[in-house]
């Protein structure tokens, strides 16, 4: 069965996306941890030279200043004209999407709550019959659909062809019963799913434990990649699932989860486009639907290098095939996990790579970015962090 795409589907993340926050500043002085910091600096990372950095984050009604990542007072690639020091390949390891002849399912998961949840599995026709495959977890954006991510995403072909299990759920609709435009709880955000508190994370370890009983999936190879609202949502799978979660990729996401502490550590991909007004990449109210103010992409990408014990500033590198193309990445970090922050100039908030899913989506979320692919570069990047064992 052919995934079909939906208007609402196609609007992909309108939702919130929004971010806050200030490329990082070296202060003449740091503010002490825990102590009050104003509502214009939420998001901002600040350090004196020489001491640990510190971030202003609200958790409920209070914003304070805490203990940001050691690396923080590095100028992200979207702020600095310097030339790269190194180079990188987006696809490494990786092979072109191919035509998915596999197996197209349907299923549905009763969760604890009494939810009827739906998800879309895709298993390529070329899984091996002895040993386990990798299985990522593909999550769409506010007001999208599984089929919609499934179509917009190409992830079906990149499984074909790199022999991955592709799972696709649905999030909470906005009626009573769960169906119309869907969302996630991503933790204060997004729509009905973080209103109604709806436990989207219990649902995705539901579902690896279905998937995990039925097929060959191995455990050190559990991924989830998320674009906005999904993306905010795989950055909570690797704060509260990471004894399932080893890696995530993120398109245009963020992190809006206070104190994050994964059991075991998880790498992270962040992509976000400097033309994205949904969710600006330095912060700010954006132009989707949601009033919500979230934190800035470096932000994010900052609180899961420090999560992960990343000590040391992290390299720049560029594509040597694209200079809308930078980099940082992380690779100092527990057990050999990294944390990789890409920037693409002039990138609108729209799946990068992939073709619209509709003649109005570019009216919401911009024309999409055609010169890199954001699902075979985060592919590249899961492939190659298995969960390795510990010292």
């Amino acid at each position: 069965m052919k995934p079909t795409s939906i208007r609402a589907g196609a609007m992909g993340a309108i939702m919130a996306i929004t971010a806050i926050g200030a490329i990082p500043a070296l202060a003449a002085t740091t503010p002490k941890v825990g102590t009050p910091c104003s509502t214009r600096d939420l998001g901002k990372t600040v350090s004196a030279a020489g001491r640990v950095p510190v971030a202003c984050i609200k958790s409920g009604k209070t914003a304070t200043w805490q203990r940001a990542a050691a690396s923080a007072t590095t100028t992200a690639p979207e702020a600095t004209n310097k030339p790269m020091s190194t180079t990188f390949d987006p696809y490494a390891g990786t092979r072109p999407g191919t035509t998915p002849i596999g197996r197209r399912t349907e299923g549905r998961i009763t969760t604890p709550d009494g939810r009827s949840r739906h998800y879309r599995l895709y298993v390529p026709d070329a899984l091996p019959t002895t040993g386990a495959a990798p299985l990522l977890i593909a999550l769409h954006g506010g007001l999208g659909t599984a089929a919609q991510f499934e179509a917009n995403s190409g992830f079906d072909d990149l499984a074909e062809a790199n022999t991955f299990i592709v799972a696709y759920p649905d999030g909470i609709g906005n009626q009573p019963d769960g169906s119309g435009l869907q969302t996630w709880n991503g933790g204060y955000c997004c729509g009905p799913a973080a209103t109604r508190n709806v436990d989207d994370v219990g649902f995705v370890r539901q579902l690896i434990d279905t998937l995990v009983a039925r097929w060959p999936v191995d455990p050190t190879r559990i991924y989830a990649a998320g674009h906005s609202n999904g993306g905010i949502l795989a950055y909570r799978l690797a704060c509260e699932l990471s004894d399932k979660i080893v890696a995530i990729g993120v398109q245009a996401g963020s992190n809006v989860v206070d104190g994050c502490s994964p059991s075991s550590p998880v790498s992270v991909l962040h992509i976000h486009g400097t033309a994205d007004t949904n969710m600006p990449i330095t912060g700010g109210r954006g132009s989707g639907l949601s009033a919500t103010i979230f934190r800035s992409a470096r932000s994010a990408v900052d609180a899961l290098a420090a999560a992960n014990g990343c000590t040391l500033a992290p390299s720049v590198a560029s594509d040597p095939s694209n200079a809308d193309v930078s980099a940082l990445t992380w690779s100092s970090c527990t057990s050999a996990v990294a944390v990789r922050y890409i920037v693409v100039n002039g990138a609108t908030h729209a799946w990068m790579g992939h073709p619209a899913q509709s003649a109005g989506a570019s009216t919401f979320v911009g024309d999409p970015y055609p010169h890199l692919d954001a699902s075979r570069a985060i592919w590249s990047f899961l492939a190659a962090h298995p969960r390795r064992p510990g010292p």
